[in-house]
């Protein structure tokens, strides 16, 4: 009887030492799972913009360390793309780099989809030439639209200022369904998707890195988290937007002084959705750690205010 006590008062005093997970794990991080994965489970999925998605993919990695049982999938469809799959209810969340259309808030009211906008980071999109291109350091939003304009046949650099050398113009950019490409042509042009036609169109981002970092003359645009990690192969171009050059940063993106390619990012989470409490859960996640998520994925953080307007509204949306 003895001898069974003591087994007995071992096996608890081990199951005590295997518990919960609040101390440091190996890689020195705290983390505050629970037992093995958490106490949820489910599936989230979310789709949209390409430039909000590494945002939403490293939330993502990040809380399923503590909710193992819940997986999230991020697709890259394009904000234009992603908005059509969740009004018509097939996702979750919808990652979108400009605000919901007027069409598109129409598409969501018919298919019977009601949901919430949060802003989730901020961007400085970036016009990025190649390291070769020793000429262009700084272009006015005149001398863009030159280039970008509907009826633009500017094939030289030569045609953008007569300083520049005599070197081919190869352009590359962002897809139609891109809301980084509605942004940048509503701000540059005068017009959401007014833009020349005869350039590299690709919803991957990554094609822009490529096209551009191959061609002495390329030049395209894409959120600044994709310069951050390509900035080896490609230089940033400062924007003047009428008040001298301002170059692409976390500060001048906040501080407002990066006109007129600062913009804000967004989450649409689906008012179903929010009622489940994984994605009730996933979305509070987003929000606590904005400034780490923001940070780990290279985007510009959302200021005191916006984090604060953005809680409130979760808060408001779960009553």
């Amino acid at each position: 009887m003895i001898t069974t006590a003591l087994l007995l008062g071992l096996i608890v005093l081990l199951a005590g030492c295997g518990g919960g997970r609040g101390d440091d794990d190996a890689s020195g991080t705290t983390t505050t799972a629970t037992g093995s994965g958490g106490d949820l489970s489910g599936r989230i999925e979310a789709d949209g913009s390409s430039t909000v998605g590494p945002f939403t993919t490293a939330a993502a990695e990040r809380f399923q360390n503590e909710q193992s049982d819940v997986q999230v999938t991020v697709g890259v469809s394009g904000t234009g793309g992603g908005f059509e799959r969740f009004c018509r209810g097939e996702t979750d969340l919808s990652n979108a780099s400009r605000a919901i259309k007027d069409e598109e808030v129409t598409a969501c009211k018919d298919g019977g989809v009601e949901y919430v906008e949060f802003q989730v980071a901020n961007d400085a999109l970036t016009v990025v030439v190649n390291k070769d291109n020793d000429w262009a350091k700084c272009l006015t939003v005149e001398q863009l639209a030159t280039i970008w304009g509907t009826d633009s046949n500017v094939k030289n650099w030569k045609e953008v200022d007569p300083a520049f050398p005599d070197e081919e113009l190869s352009l590359f950019g962002p897809g139609t369904d891109s809301g980084t490409f509605d942004y940048f042509t509503g701000e540059i042009n005068g017009e959401e998707g007014a833009s020349r036609s005869d350039y590299s169109a690709s919803e991957d981002d990554n094609n822009t890195v490529t096209g551009v970092s191959g061609e002495k003359g390329g030049l395209g645009y894409f959120g600044y988290s994709y310069f951050e990690e390509n900035q080896d192969t490609l230089k940033a171009i400062q924007i003047d937007g009428g008040d001298g050059c301002v170059a692409p940063s976390v500060e001048n993106a906040q501080n407002g002084t990066y006109k007129p390619l600062a913009r804000p990012l967004y989450i649409y989470a689906k008012t179903e959705s929010l009622a489940k409490p994984e994605v009730e859960a996933f979305m509070r996640y987003i929000l606590d750690n904005e400034i780490e998520v923001a940070e780990a994925s290279k985007f510009v953080p959302l200021t005191d205010e916006q984090l604060t307007k953005a809680q409130a509204d979760l808060e408001s949306a779960l009553g």
